[in-house]
Order: structure tokens, then C-alpha cells, then sequence
């Protein structure tokens, strides 16, 4: 297993792989704040590609092979566990090869076969909760991986619909779906996105992301996922929503803070 209760699980990383270059600075930062707290449970992301773009033409990033051998440098480098998002039922296998844990796509969560698939590798399956659903339908997602024999299950809340363009995070998502037997996560930076609100591209406000994860933490949540980018208005996707790494280490200590009084409360 890697999720532990003692620790706050982070997920974080860029949003799009793009580099070695990004990927190495990001992840090494990462290990960094693993060195400095040890209340700290780390895995870094990165996707190898944006399947679900705004536009047809907008950068996708590096693609699976050149994605998977990146997390593999990344993880050599600095000896995090790895994970990436994926797209097809056929990816599984090969993405189970480097990663600790599979990602399931929000707009994906309730694709039968996507499921049983990642669940099928015997790594982490972490399945990002759709913007379409309810907390309390989570519990029929959940039932598909564990059917499959999944060896362990997260749940990420990434925000619901709200209106168009906008997203809302309802906090009692937490206790419902920890209700299923599974830690449940906050998605902090997609949370914040304005979906197609950026003429053909998602854009976001990053200015919410700390009082989000915050008020996440104070509810419950087991862990936090941020995406964050040595240059945020250089990123090839979800510029708007990532969070400039220098700023990283304060927003990291400050959610440690909120974690550890929730603990104790």
C-alpha cells in the first residue's frame, strides 16, 4: 500500500510532462519537501497527454513513450512514486509498468472497461470523480473496482458543473465518499478551472486554490493533488490553475498545518 493515515498523501507535479527539463525540476523540488517534512506522503504526476483539449490544435505534450520514460527519470532521480493519467484500456499495462499508481480521467470515472483494466495491473488505481456526478454515485465506481480486485482505491473530488463554465467543490464530498471505504482526495487546481472560459482553451483561478485545499483538509480530506510549474503562463495546458513552483513549499506547509489540527480536532 501507499496510502498511509499517518501522513498527508500529495500528489503534484506540472500538468503536461512538456520536458525533462520541467519534470526534473518539479519532481526534485517535490523530493525536497519530502526531505523537509515528514508528514509528507509524495507522488508525482505528470501527464503524457492532454487527451481532452479544448481545441484540436492546442500541444497534447510528449505522448506515452517519451511520458512513461520521463516518469521513469523522474522516479530514478529521486525515488518518488510515480503517476500519470490514461486514456484506453490497452494503455494500462504499459503505464502499470513505471507507474505506482494509474489515474483514471474525470471525464472517464465510469468506463467499465477503463476501470477494470487499471484494476486488473495490481498498482493504485486514484479515479478522479466526473464533474457530472454526485458524491453518493461515487459508491457504484468504487464497486467496479473493487469487483475487478483492485489492490487499493482512491477517490479525487475535482470540483462539479456549476452553471457554465464554472465549477463548485462541495465539502461534504469528503465524508461521503470516505463512507465507501476509500481515502478520498481534493483536487485543488482543477477545481478552480472555468471549463472552455478562455476563448477555446479551460482557464482557471489559481488565487482559490489555497483556500480550497485548506477548507478541504478542515473537512476531511485524506490528501491533496495541486499541479505546479517552474512558469505557470509557460505551460503548454492549465496555465491559469497551476501554482508557480517557488510559491509551493509555503502553500505545502500551511495545508500540513490545517492537517494536522483536523487530526487532532
Amino acid at each position: 500500500m501507499i496510502y498511509d493515515s499517518e501522513r498527508l498523501l500529495l500528489i503534484a507535479g506540472p500538468c503536461s510532462l512538456e520536458s525533462e527539463t520541467i519534470a526534473l525540476t518539479v519532481a526534485e523540488k517535490l523530493a525536497a519537501l519530502g526531505q523537509q517534512f515528514s508528514e509528507l506522503n509524495l507522488v508525482f504526476k505528470g501527464s503524457f497527454d492532454k487527451a481532452n483539449r479544448t481545441s484540436l490544435g492546442s500541444d497534447r505534450g510528449p505522448g506515452q513513450d517519451e511520458g512513461l520514460a520521463l516518469l521513469q527519470k523522474a522516479k530514478d532521480a529521486t525515488g518518488l512514486p510515480v503517476t500519470t493519467d490514461f486514456h484506453l484500456p490497452e494503455q494500462a499495462a504499459p503505464v502499470a509498468e513505471v507507474c505506482d499508481v494509474l489515474q483514471v480521467p474525470a471525464f472517464l470515472c465510469r468506463q467499465t472497461d477503463l476501470l477494470v483494466a487499471a484494476a486488473k495491473t495490481g498498482r493504485v488505481v486514484n479515479v478522479k470523480k466526473g464533474q457530472f456526478l454526485s458524491p453518493t454515485e461515487m459508491q457504484f465506481v468504487v464497486n467496479k473496482l473493487e469487483g475487478a480486485n483492485a489492490a487499493e482505491i482512491w477517490q479525487t473530488e475535482r470540483g462539479t458543473t456549476f452553471g457554465y463554465q464554472n465549477l463548485v467543490v462541495d465539502m461534504r464530498s469528503f465524508s461521503i465518499m470516505q463512507g465507501y471505504g476509500h481515502p478520498a482526495i481534493f483536487d485543488a487546481t482543477h477545481s478552480v478551472q472555468l471549463p472552455g472560459a478562455g476563448g477555446g482553451k479551460t482557464t482557471g483561478q489559481r488565487e482559490f486554490v489555497p483556500s480550497l485545499a485548506r477548507a478541504a483538509l478542515a473537512a476531511g480530506a485524506k490528501g491533496v493533488f495541486f499541479e505546479t510549474h517552474p512558469n505557470p503562463s509557460e505551460a503548454i495546458s492549465d496555465g491559469p490553475n497551476q501554482i508557480p513552483l517557488e510559491d509551493f513549499p509555503a502553500l505545502v506547509e500551511s495545508c500540513l498545518k490545517i492537517w494536522a489540527a483536523a487530526r487532532s480536532a
